[in-house]
């Protein structure tokens, strides 16, 4: 549930603060009339990520039971994959987040209302369906609670997304999504290697043998064991490469995160060389 939480929170405050950025700007700059198609757009936007995890939910339903672990192992590792991508863009453009939906929404007016609508519908569309692909995802690594947990967190994200928008809160969008996505690192890994069991009970990818099975020191079903499994997607029964892909992913990702995010450095920049320059008289 604390996964879940996470994820709505950070994903719903992306689309808070979207939405928050695009209504403050119209109004601040005089165009009221356009609010309308910002809100329209998200609508419409939330709408479509709600049918989006339905079709997740009850699509496959109906198929064989190998077809179901190998659509649900190849969902997984393409939401581990959308969201490991967020992340990283995230974390490089949280600073510039307002200035560029800025420069974008001033192109959409001069266009047209409509280019206001679908600005928006883009904007929050994108938050919306990785949002839902990946507690789709997330689900079924971290717990039957996806929902509660997810529920709350959006609840969250739009009263934070709410203050910010009044100016009653100011947060360190940086500092924030560095943090949570590192820890979603970790929960993506989880997913990813949830998934990679699919895929081997599907067929997709061969079976191997246990790593380690501390299920009975581990219950499933006890506290600690409904703990881990909801935070970090583990799993007390571990095949060898479920276990292999969760280290190369985590330990790969959290060290090319953590370098360009905190050890990154800005460079400073070098000056030119002082080159000759060739003056050609006037005449020739």
């Amino acid at each position: 549930m604390i996964a879940n939480y996470l994820i709505g929170l950070r994903e719903g405050l992306e689309a808070a603060l979207v939405i928050g950025i695009l209504v403050a700007y119209l109004v601040k700059t005089g165009r009221r009339d356009t609010v309308g198609q910002v809100w329209l757009g998200a609508g419409l936007a939330a709408g479509i990520s709600l049918a989006f995890g339905a079709a997740l939910t009850f699509g496959p339903r109906g198929l064989s039971d190998a077809a179901q672990e190998a659509i649900s192992g190849m969902l997984s590792v393409a939401a581990v994959a959308l969201v490991t991508w967020m992340i990283f863009w995230m974390a490089r453009t949280a600073r510039n987040l307002k200035g560029d939906l800025h420069h974008r929404l001033d192109d959409a007016v001069a266009t047209g209302r409509w280019a206001v609508f679908g600005l928006a519908l883009l904007a929050v569309g994108r938050e919306g369906l990785e949002t839902a692909l990946f507690l789709w995802a997330a689900a079924g690594s971290t717990g039957t609670h996806a929902l509660l947990g997810a529920g709350l967190g959006l609840a969250t994200a739009v009263a934070l997304g709410w203050g910010t928008y009044r100016g009653a809160l100011t947060l360190n969008l940086r500092a924030f999504f560095a943090w949570t996505g590192l820890f979603l690192i970790v929960v993506a890994g989880g997913v990813l290697s949830y998934g990679v069991h699919d895929l081997q009970e599907g067929g997709v990818l061969p079976m191997t043998s246990l790593a380690f099975d501390v299920s009975a020191t581990i219950a499933p079903d006890s506290w600690y064991g409904a703990a881990l499994k909801g935070v970090f997607g583990f799993s007390p029964a571990t095949t060898w490469l479920a276990l292999a892909a969760w280290f190369a992913y985590v330990v790969s990702t959290v060290a090319l995160f953590a370098r360009s995010v905190w050890f990154s450095g800005a460079r400073p920049a070098t000056a030119p060389r002082n080159r000759p320059v060739s003056r050609v008289p006037a005449n020739g």
